[in-house]
């Protein structure tokens, strides 16, 4: 039911497209160009590579769908991927001289595998970064101090007070202990 909802606005954005309706242009913009870049980044390329992927893509769709004889049969999102993609890998190739593909590349997943992957990751990050904000203090501190920025437990233990670096580890530990049941109790709730 929800794949057919999705299929029909984006077939309704696509009939903006076809007239030249900016608010469409933005909102495939904005729901499609973040996955592209990101699986671009990926794979060595940068921001301006991506924007030029992307841009060509757009051209490649609204070519079709002014042919009138397009008719989009998966998610915009999917198709959008698959064309960048494949865009990107024909870059790769004739840029770098490439007869064949290097093995990371040649890979085949179906875009919307991938799709899905990005999505369940973004959903992850976006969890994780919500728990972390919701675990308080020292933990919050603690555990930036030691993953995000790399100190010492000593540097840790001297700078929240404890005795021994031993003791700022067991409580950088309760700490990870409690991120991971505020991570765990709403990934359960948003599955």
């Amino acid at each position: 039911m929800k794949q057919n909802q999705d299929i029909t606005r984006d077939r309704e954005l696509l009939l903006g497209l076809a007239k030249s309706d900016d608010k469409s242009l933005e909102i495939i913009y904005s729901e499609n160009f973040p996955v592209v870049l990101r699986m671009i980044l990926q794979h060595n390329g940068s921001e301006d590579d991506a924007k030029d992927v992307f841009q060509e893509a757009i051209i490649v769709l609204y070519e079709k769908v002014i042919s009138g004889d397009f008719s989009l049969t998966s998610k915009l999102k999917t198709f959008l991927y698959s064309v960048c993609r494949h865009l990107w890998l024909k870059k790769v190739q004739s840029t770098y001289g490439l007869f064949a593909l290097p093995p990371e590349m040649e890979e085949i997943i179906p875009a919307t595998e991938a799709l899905d992957d990005h999505a369940a990751k973004d959903e992850q990050f976006r969890i994780m970064e919500n728990s972390m904000g919701n675990i308080g203090e020292p933990c919050k501190t603690i555990l930036e101090d030691y993953y995000l920025h790399k100190k010492s437990m000593q540097e840790i233990a001297d700078k929240f007070g404890y005795t021994n670096a031993e003791n700022a580890k067991n409580q950088k530990y309760k700490c990870l202990m409690r991120l991971k049941k505020l991570f765990f109790d709403q990934y359960n709730i948003s599955l």
